[in-house]
């Protein structure tokens, strides 16, 4: 699990392999002995595998592996050397959840449709702007204003939605220390809807399909649904 605040920003130096598994070799600032075999990082938004990690000046090196899904999910596929990307290590117990619960499991590509400047970066605040952004239309019922979600491996609260359409801010200080600088109109990113969002709609659309609501809590020895007439389960 990650919370979706970036806490380095790697760069991409060797891609290799092909459309079913490629590995790709990335530079960081983090600690190598930090760093465990098999460990989790999320990188740009998709949470990846450490397979190999080596020391080096002013960090690590460390490769991971992404697989078919993932390559055709998410914008890992189009990664090349050079690429910068944000990272973010896995939660440990006890760590502070400062943005949001996010998995590091991609739902889909978000768009970005425009972008402005909200303040200029000689005024006191910084520079600081607004994105608009498209999401893919069986995602976008997901989003919702003043909810969470994670662009590139980034947690932001939706400002607006108008259909697929939504908008978020990003504060001087997420600009500076995330790639939000380098994005610009017609970028894809890596989109994961909020958890919480994805199962409230689950459990809606279980509900509907079989006309059942819950009415006691659980683990309670009595029936814990009724049909749509009010009708209990018979004594068992």
């Amino acid at each position: 699990m990650f919370t979706g605040l970036v806490s380095d920003i790697g760069t991409v130096l060797d891609v290799t392999g092909d459309d079913r598994l490629r590995r790709l070799t990335i530079r960081c600032a983090y600690d190598p002995t930090g760093i465990a075999l098999g460990a989790s990082i999320a990188c740009s938004g998709p949470c990846l595998t450490a397979v190999s990690v080596e020391p080096t000046e002013g960090g690590a090196v460390f490769a991971v592996d992404a697989a078919a899904e993932t390559l055709a999910r998410t914008t890992v596929g189009a990664w090349q050397p050079g690429r910068r990307i944000n990272l973010e290590r896995s939660l440990k117990i006890g760590d502070e959840l400062g943005g949001h619960l996010v998995t590091g499991h991609v739902d889909g590509l978000a768009e970005i449709v425009a972008h402005e400047r909200v303040t200029d970066a000689e005024s006191s605040w910084g520079a600081s702007e607004r994105f608009t952004l498209r999401a893919p239309a069986d995602l976008a019922r997901f989003i919702a204003p003043k909810g969470s979600v994670c662009l590139d491996g980034t947690s932001l609260t939706v400002n607006t939605v108008d259909g697929d359409l939504f908008t978020v801010l990003l504060i001087p200080h997420t600009l500076e220390v995330t790639t939000w600088g380098e994005r610009r109109q017609g970028d894809r990113l890596n989109l994961e809807v909020d958890l919480i969002a994805r199962y409230a709609a689950r459990l809606t659309e279980a509900r509907a399909r079989t006309g059942t609501e819950p009415v006691s809590a659980a683990g309670s020895s009595r029936c814990r649904w009724r049909g749509r007439r009010g009708r209990r389960c018979p004594p068992r």
